[in-house]
C-alpha cells in the first residue's frame, strides 16, 4: 500500500477540484466503508477527498418529492417523521444498518455508491423509483435512475470524476405503502442474507400498482417484475402471496458464499418478499405496523 494523501473539502466545487478525472482519488463521507476496505488489505487510492463538511450536501426536503442530500445520514433518514410515514420502507432500510455508531456517521450516498448488492437502502430505492443526481467540473448535473446506476458488485455508471449531489424519490399516490425486510442472524452489525422491499398501491382493498426488489441475490439489486404481478389486480390474500413468494425466487440469481448457499438464498428470497409485500399493503390499508419491520419477523411475533 503506497502513500495516501488526504484532503477535506468545504464546497462542491472544491471537492470536483479535488478529484480531477478521478483516476487516483476516492471520494468518503463517513468513510466506514472505507476503512473495512483498508484492514482487509484492500489497495488505498493516492487521494482520499473527505466531503463530510459541505453543508450544502446536507439536508432533507420532503415538501414535494423527498430530496435527500448526498450526506443525509441514516440516523437522519431513520428519525425524519415524513420518511417514516410516506417513504417508510427506506425507513425500514436506514434503521438496520450497522450499528448506532455506522448510522450516524454512515450516509445515503456512501451506500449508493458503493453499489454492495447487498446494502439495505437499495431495495427501498428501487421500489420507490428514485433517481440520483451526479455532477462533474466538465459537464454539470446530469440525472440518473437508481436502476441504471448500479453496474455490478462495488461498480456503478457514474463517470470518473462524478460526484453525487443527492438522491431524489418521487411522492406517492395516496392508499401507497412500502416495506423493507431482511433475513438476519443476528439484530446488530449484520448484512442481509437476503432482504427484500415492496411498494404498493391500493384501490379499495384491491392492489392496482406493486414494485418488488430483492438483496443480496444478485450481481446486483434487482427488480422482481414476476413478484409484483403476481400481487397485482389481487387483495394481497395467501394465495397472491403464495404467487408472490414463488414469483421471487424465479427471479432471484443467487450465489453459495460463506454466509449462505444458493438454494437457501433462493428459497430464503421468497418467504422475505412475500413478508415484504404483506406488510406494504398492511400499511396501505393504514395499519400501523412496527419501524423496521425486520425484528418483529425475526422474534416471531406477526403473521
Amino acid at each position: 500500500m503506497g502513500d495516501v494523501a488526504f484532503h477535506t473539502a468545504t464546497t462542491v466545487d472544491e471537492a470536483l477540484s479535488l478529484v480531477g478525472d478521478g483516476s487516483d482519488a476516492k471520494v468518503v463521507a463517513g468513510g466506514s466503508d472505507l476503512i473495512v476496505q483498508a484492514r482487509g488489505g484492500r489497495d488505498l487510492p493516492a487521494n482520499v477527498v473527505a466531503i463530510h463538511r459541505i453543508e450544502a450536501l446536507r439536508g432533507i426536503d420532503a415538501s414535494g418529492d423527498l430530496t435527500l442530500g448526498a450526506l443525509a445520514s441514516h440516523a437522519d433518514i431513520t428519525a425524519s417523521a415524513a420518511i417514516r410515514s410516506t417513504w417508510t420502507a427506506l425507513a425500514d432500510a436506514s434503521a438496520i444498518v450497522g450499528s448506532h455508531a455506522t448510522r450516524n456517521v454512515g450516509t445515503i450516498g456512501g451506500n449508493v455508491m458503493n453499489a454492495s448488492p447487498a446494502m439495505e437502502t437499495g431495495a427501498p430505492l428501487l421500489v420507490l423509483d428514485a433517481r440520483v443526481t451526479l455532477r462533474s467540473a466538465a459537464g454539470g448535473d446530469r440525472t440518473v435512475p437508481i436502476d441504471e446506476l448500479w453496474t455490478g458488485p462495488g461498480r456503478t455508471s457514474a463517470q470518473p470524476g462524478e460526484l453525487l449531489i443527492d438522491v431524489v424519490v418521487p411522492s406517492l399516490p395516496a392508499h401507497s405503502g412500502s416495506a423493507y425486510v431482511r433475513l438476519e442472524y443476528r439484530r446488530a452489525m449484520e448484512i442481509a442474507i437476503v432482504g427484500a422491499s415492496a411498494c404498493v398501491t391500493l384501490d379499495g382493498d384491491v392492489v392496482t400498482s406493486a414494485a418488488v426488489a430483492l438483496t443480496a441475490v444478485g450481481p446486483t439489486l434487482l427488480r422482481s417484475p414476476s413478484a409484483a404481478a403476481a400481487v397485482i389486480g389481487t387483495t394481497g390474500d395467501a394465495a397472491a402471496l403464495a404467487a408472490v413468494a414463488a414469483g421471487a425466487s424465479a427471479d432471484a440469481s443467487p450465489i453459495s458464499d460463506l454466509r449462505a448457499n444458493e438454494d437457501y438464498r433462493r428459497a430464503m428470497i421468497g418467504v422475505i418478499a412475500k413478508r415484504a409485500v404483506d406488510v406494504a399493503i398492511r400499511r396501505a390499508r393504514g395499519e400501523e405496523f412496527p419501524i423496521p419491520a425486520t425484528p418483529v419477523f425475526m422474534e416471531g411475533s406477526a403473521r
